[in-house]
């Protein structure tokens, strides 16, 4: 009896398969319809002249649909009337995909065919999204994207593909189309501002009547990617395994915009603001790994290099590799803190400029107030080793850097440049930056040591003839400084801490000295027999920031001829200057009118000036003499000079040199 019933059954089986099951249309709608809390139907609805008895389905080594008609409706909160309307629909899949979608992986349809495909997937600003589905219609997690099922063969001979994000503010359209075994797919839209434009074509697909279940269909097919994003440009050539949200491809890209941050927003990876850029390499992606190796990078004038890898598979993705390059123009960098003009740049496709976002001050200021994106330091964490061979500082007046290594590391949205170390005319600059992004502010910090610098070299002094730089020798010092604040004026109007930097075996131009000090006499002196350099006695630079206020605890440099002693603030908070210099001779001049000499006003409009009380009392003084006698008006520009007071300075001038010496 059990074999018998055994037979029957398997009979049942066999006739069942052979028919398609064609009873149990109205119950998988019944069940799916409950599962989903959506509107399923597997026909065609009452009067459509396609036949609901065209339904077929098969169990035995996989799920395979074939229906007339497919369609899913739209949930409840929807405009749309369906979600998905597929006809001529031909479906299988694997009972081993199935199971591991049940374990919480992405669904994987081993094979899709359809004359017709009409899809609309929509997302809310509150996070409700059509391909979410819950009893209660909402979303289980409000921010999730959109994950696609991976397709093993997808042959679609027309189809369309709408999709609205309004948490992304994505708004897309798709036309897909097979034609001469390829699937080609055009889009149009916008994503935020920026018109989006996408064509792709994936080749050595099937004809639409071919045998799906073909093994001879290759495992990766060629594919060619052209999108436009706004003004950034993306094209790929190369292969892929399937069409899906995990999908392993691997070819070359060429790639090109306006700044990396607008390539590296749409797909959620942290990049910094630059001027424009074209790049090119070879991209691998496994999963949710992705490999990519640039051959060659052009930010404005920088020529950049590298390898990276970027893996979205854990809570936060992570971004390693190594930054390389022969040339690195400071400038090409400068949109990340608001520092490029809105003329500066320009497309490196294009022979015509430009207009990037000007730099936003305040008014009469110059420093630059464009907020940070500090959210964006929070989105991926990373890990970058840089290597430049150059680095220009952009400007003419200093020497680059040759070369530059650091450490860039961004965790939880801190964001740290460690074991600095560029090397700069003959010496040597290391230390660390910080920036903290957690905050509504940034928090700022810097450790930086200079060393053997030899500042003839690094600040550029071109003089004509034979004449001598007008400041030379090696320059150590040290900084560190604490600021906060969401832009770069913020954070340099709050900085706290204390810089200290001194000049050792230098020398300083003797005619600067003597026109500093208003030495009328010794200066014609000077340019009759040309210029000559002062030996430096020492020259130190003690400073205290507080607050965004900078005060010299010491700021002089003693030469054998003068000492010239500095004072006064300088604020970076209101951006304006008070500072004082007074110069103390060593030796006699029959003519000079010394008087300190102060510098005010505002770092956009500096004013330079000579103590009006002192002069006018020389110049005074001068004149009544001159009505006694003309020579006796030489008598109150005659300066002796003041060896005693001199020497003492220079001997407290060494003794600071000395203890900064020792504490560094």
């Amino acid at each position: 009896m059990l074999g018998w019933a055994a037979l029957v059954l398997a009979g049942l089986v066999v006739v069942g398969e052979m028919l398609g099951w064609p009873f149990l249309a109205g119950p998988l709608e019944q069940a799916l319809s409950a599962s989903l809390d959506r509107r399923v139907s597997l026909t065609p609805p009452a009067g459509d002249e396609r036949s609901s008895d065209s339904f077929r389905v098969r169990f035995i080594g996989g799920i395979h649909l074939e229906t007339p008609q497919l369609t899913v409706a739209a949930p409840a909160w929807s405009q749309a009337s369906q979600m998905l309307l597929a006809n001529g629909l031909d479906l299988r899949l694997r009972y081993i995909d199935l199971w591991r979608a049940w374990r919480g992986h992405p669904l994987r349809i081993e094979q899709l065919r359809a004359s017709r495909l009409v899809t609309a997937l929509e997302r809310l600003p509150d996070g409700r999204a059509s391909w979410q589905f819950a009893a209660d219609g909402s979303s289980a997690t409000p921010a999730a994207p959109m994950r696609l099922p991976g397709v093993g063969l997808l042959l679609i001979e027309e189809g369309v593909l709408s999709y609205r994000d309004g948490v992304q503010d994505i708004e897309v359209e798709s036309l897909l189309a097979l034609v001469d075994q390829q699937l080609r797919v055009t889009a149009s839209g916008h994503w935020r501002e920026s018109p989006v434009k996408v064509s792709a074509t994936l080749s050595g697909l099937a004809a639409a009547d071919g045998d799906l279940a073909d093994s001879s269909l290759p495992s990766r097919l060629p594919l060619v990617l052209e999108t436009t994003i706004g003004r950034a440009r993306l094209r790929f050539d190369g292969r892929i395994d399937e069409l899906s949200s995990d999908t392993s491809l691997q070819g070359r890209f060429d790639l090109s915009g306006p700044s990396l941050a607008a390539v590296g927003d749409p797909i959620g990876v942290t990049l910094p603001s630059t001027t424009a850029f074209h790049s090119a390499g070879v991209v691998v992606r496994e999963g949710d790994a992705w490999r990519v190796r640039v051959d060659d990078a052009t930010v404005g004038a920088s020529r950049l290099n590298g390898a990276f890898s970027y893996a979205s598979d854990g809570a936060v993705p992570m971004l390693a590799g190594q930054l390389t390059g022969r040339h690195l123009s400071l400038a090409d960098l400068g949109p990340a803190v608001g520092t490029t003009s809105i003329t500066s740049t320009a497309d490196p496709l294009s022979p015509a400029p430009i207009a990037t976002q000007a730099v936003v001050k305040g008014p009469g200021k110059v420093l630059p107030a464009r907020p940070f994106d500090l959210a964006a330091l929070r989105v991926m964490n990373a890990n970058v080793l840089i290597d430049i061979a150059e680095v220009d500082l952009n400007t003419t007046a200093l020497e680059p850097l040759r070369p530059l290594r650091a450490h860039l590391q961004l965790t939880g949205g801190v964001l740290s440049l460690s074991d600095l170390d560029a090397r700069t005319a003959d010496g040597r600059l290391s230390g660390r930056l910080g920036l903290d992004g957690r905050g509504a502010q940034a928090l700022w910090d810097a450790d930086l040591r200079w060393n053997e610098v030899r500042l003839e070299r690094w600040v550029r002094q071109a003089r004509g003839g034979d004449a001598p730089p007008y400041v030379s020798g090696r320059l150590n010092g040290s900084a560190t400084l604490k600021g906060q604040g969401r832009s770069t004026a913020e954070i340099l109007a709050s900085l706290n801490g204390r810089v200290r930097t001194e000049l050792i075996g230098g020398a300083v131009s003797h005619l600067m000295v003597e026109a500093a000090g208003i030495d009328l006499a010794q200066a014609l002196g000077v340019l009759l027999k040309n210029d000559d350099a002062l030996p430096l006695g020492c020259a130190v630079a003690d400073l205290d920031l507080t607050a965004g206020a900078l005060r010299p605890r010491v700021m002089v440099i003693d030469t054998t001829d003068s000492a010239v002693w500095i004072d006064g603030s300088l604020s970076l908070a209101a951006e304006s200057l008070d500072l004082r210099a007074v110069i103390s001779p060593k030796d006699f001049s029959p003519l000079t009118l010394r008087a300190p000499v102060h510098v005010r006003g505002s770092f956009a409009k500096p004013e330079v000036s000579l103590d009006k009380a002192k002069l006018g009392g020389q110049v005074a003084a001068s004149l009544l003499l001159a009505l006694l006698n003309p020579l006796a008006a030489l008598i109150p520009l005659i300066d002796t000079g003041d060896s005693d007071i001199a020497q003492r300075n220079a001997a407290a001038c060494r003794r600071l040199t000395q203890q900064g010496a020792r504490q560094s």
